[in-house]
């Protein structure tokens, strides 16, 4: 890896874990938010806390800067080639001037921030809160915690403008499947997506052609919004052409925190 080498102002983290990291959350409230009808008044405080979490999150996240969102599986150790390429991913992305966001456990997600510290960059992580979780991984600079899983992926997309998925499970496939359905219906900007380990990828992009397309659930057009990939340095390259091309966006300069709103800017 041609990185440079790490900053003392961005060795790991010391910052103590919050309690709530890793830990279910009170109650069955999330289990029931999805168990049918209850009462008007579980159904509106329910509402509120939704809502509570949302903001907590727009308040958390508004300053990191524009961001590229990297998806992947916690399960590969520090030994894995897939963690060298996310590794490497994180490194280019934060030196191509973005912060880099990911689910904050370890694995590649631990990999990609790891990247982003050793290049000087900004490293966020989107913790969702479940009975048998991770711990966060010690490259983080801020982290947010959250209860709803359909409001952390908000925040995960919010941010970002380029989304990078290596390797994963059931919670990868659904990120990318549903950050390629936005794309589709519009919901979203087509924003650049990279699919890294083509190995991986590869029976998965077969099926989506030779089946979606071919019986019509999908457009061909639509078969093309993801780039597969094994170069962290293509996938960079493509990103930021992509962005620059169709949004010309470089990175910029985050918001400026308001002290009488009590905000403040990330660290410098």
């Amino acid at each position: 890896m041609d990185a440079p080498p790490p900053k003392p102002a961005h060795e790991p983290s010391d910052r103590a874990a919050p309690e709530s990291w890793g830990k279910a959350g009170a109650g069955n409230s999330e289990v029931r938010l999805l168990e049918g009808p209850q009462s008007r008044r579980q159904e509106l405080l329910r509402a509120l806390r939704i809502f509570s979490e949302f903001v907590r999150g727009f308040r958390a996240l508004h300053f990191v800067g524009p961001c590229i969102t990297v998806f992947g599986s916690a399960r590969f150790g520090e030994s894995h080639p897939y963690y060298t390429l996310a590794r490497d991913m994180g490194n280019r992305i934060a030196r191509a001037g973005f912060s880099v966001m990911t689910g904050g456990g370890p694995g590649i997600m631990e990999a990609a921030n790891r990247g982003a510290r050793e290049a000087g960059g900004y490293s966020i992580g989107c913790n969702i809160e479940l009975p048998r979780e991770q711990e966060p991984n010690a490259y983080l600079d801020d982290w947010v915690t959250f209860r709803h899983f359909f409001v952390r992926k908000v925040m995960l997309l919010k941010y970002s403008y380029a989304f990078v998925a290596f390797p994963g499970g059931f919670g990868t496939m659904d990120e990318i499947f549903e950050t390629a359905t936005l794309i589709q219906t519009g919901k979203i900007a087509n924003f650049p997506v990279v699919l890294l380990g083509s190995d991986y990828w590869e029976p998965l992009i077969r099926f989506v052609r030779d089946r979606m397309v071919a019986e019509g659930t999908i457009g061909a057009d639509d078969a093309e919004l993801v780039r597969l990939t094994d170069s962290p340095e293509e996938g960079v390259d493509w990103i930021t052409q992509q962005i620059g091309r169709r949004f010309r966006l470089a990175p910029r300069l985050v918001p400026r925190a308001r002290r009488i709103l009590g905000e403040r800017s990330r660290p410098r």
